[in-house]
């Protein structure tokens, strides 16, 4: 999967990443690292990838319907260390590929997930 790893997201998780096969970027990579959310948005759209963040903005842009996509995992986790981080994710992952693929937003927490299709309806 096609993923861009916001700011918050460790280098470590984005390795952890690259090595199940994913192809990940990183905001601070790209130079994106001060960008507006809606750069991050439009960067993410037009390279057809997942954003990856710990930042609830994303999904309000979403929900809101400022913006239409890209697909957006946001991580609300206790704990943020990279290894705990890496575990919910990949499960996430390779369980919601094709929901991602279609257009989701999806908040992770510690015991759960909750998935929205995209565009949010009002």
């Amino acid at each position: 999967m096609r993923l861009l790893a916001d700011a918050g997201i460790s280098p470590k998780t984005v390795a952890y990443l690259s090595e199940c096969g994913h192809d990940v970027e990183h905001v601070h990579t790209l130079g994106l690292h001060r960008a507006a959310d809606r750069q991050v948005i439009e960067c993410a759209r037009d390279a057809s990838r997942v954003i990856l963040t710990f930042d609830l903005d994303f999904g309000d842009l979403l929900a809101l319907g400022v913006m239409a996509g890209p697909s957006v995992i946001i991580l609300r986790l206790t704990d943020e260390r990279a290894d705990v981080v890496n575990g919910r994710l990949l499960s996430v992952l390779e369980e919601q590929a094709d929901t991602l693929h279609a257009g989701a937003l999806i908040l992770v927490e510690d015991s759960r997930y909750r998935v929205r299709r995209l565009p949010i309806g009002r």
